[in-house]
């Protein structure tokens, strides 16, 4: 089974126990806590810490019904691939074990387990979700419309949250702490002077519906502006999402010849565009 039909049945086909591994109890052995170390490339950056609370009082109470996944790295330690939450809500109540199951994976095996089980769960806000859907098309080399089958979403979700990382840093940070919605934000995309209208709307606690009517009419302005024949801005739209990227298509006066421009957000993305082709 490859690795596209394993994250489409989801995290427990790709991170699923060989049956020959210590059945009894599937797998699962107790780790010293002091041991297990998070991932630097977990998608979620953001743990709240009353949730992080009741998760605790709940494993208190309960147990730990679900084992932690991990993978061993050097000086005996292990590194978790999904999971984190839970082994920072077992430190709060003081364990000292905790149950686990160690897989052998690869770097990349890690991090898309990591981004499955955090998308699969819904616990990402929508930059670390932008993140993630980033990461899954860098890691397995697919367009927005094969992630978006893949994950079970649809297409223009997948799109819609990747534009938020044309934002401004600072504008990704306020939507993180809550500041500005995903409505706010997906507004602000393409505006100029996007940082202090975002202020503004914090200031002022605009609604969304107030945002748009503001930066409609600049937008109404460079659509007139850059208008594209109908089929162009068509054809844009379809290489886009067939690619993964921005996409422009340039005609000169003449119609005869022109320019195809691709946009990438960060060196990442253009080195992966410099694999594509020199395929």
């Amino acid at each position: 089974m490859n690795k596209e039909n394993k994250l489409g049945m989801g995290l427990g086909a790709l991170l699923s126990t060989p049956k020959n591994i210590n059945e009894s109890n599937n797998g699962v052995q107790k780790i010293n806590i002091s041991q297990i170390v998070p991932n630097p490339s977990q998608p979620r950056k953001n743990f709240k810490d009353e949730e992080l609370k009741e998760l605790s009082l709940s494993i208190k109470n309960q147990g730990l019904i679900q084992p932690i996944i991990v993978k061993t790295t050097t000086n005996n330690q292990f590194q978790i691939i999904a999971g984190e939450r839970r082994w920072r809500a077992c430190q709060l109540n003081g364990m000292h074990e905790v149950d686990c199951v160690i897989k052998d994976l690869n770097d990349a095996d890690v991090l898309e387990a990591a981004l499955i089980e955090n998308i699969q769960r819904e616990d990402l806000n929508v930059i670390e979700e932008a993140n993630a859907y980033k990461g899954l098309i860098n890691i397995k080399n697919i367009n927005n419309e094969n992630l978006a089958k893949l994950i079970g979403k649809s297409a223009s979700h997948v799109s819609n949250i990747l534009r938020l990382l044309e934002l401004d840093k600072k504008i990704q940070e306020m939507v993180i702490d809550g500041s500005l919605s995903m409505g706010h934000a997906r507004a602000l995309i393409g505006v100029p002077d996007a940082i202090n209208k975002a202020n503004e709307i914090i200031e002022k606690k605009l609604t969304v519906r107030q945002v748009e009517k503001i930066t409609s009419e600049f937008k109404k302005n460079k659509t007139k502006k850059t208008s594209k024949d109908p089929n162009i801005v068509d054809l844009e739209k379809e290489l886009s999402d067939k690619i993964g990227l921005k996409t422009s298509i340039q005609f000169n006066e003449s119609g005869s010849s022109g320019s195809l421009t691709l946009y990438y957000s960060d060196l990442n993305q253009l080195d992966d565009i410099m694999k594509r082709l020199k395929k």
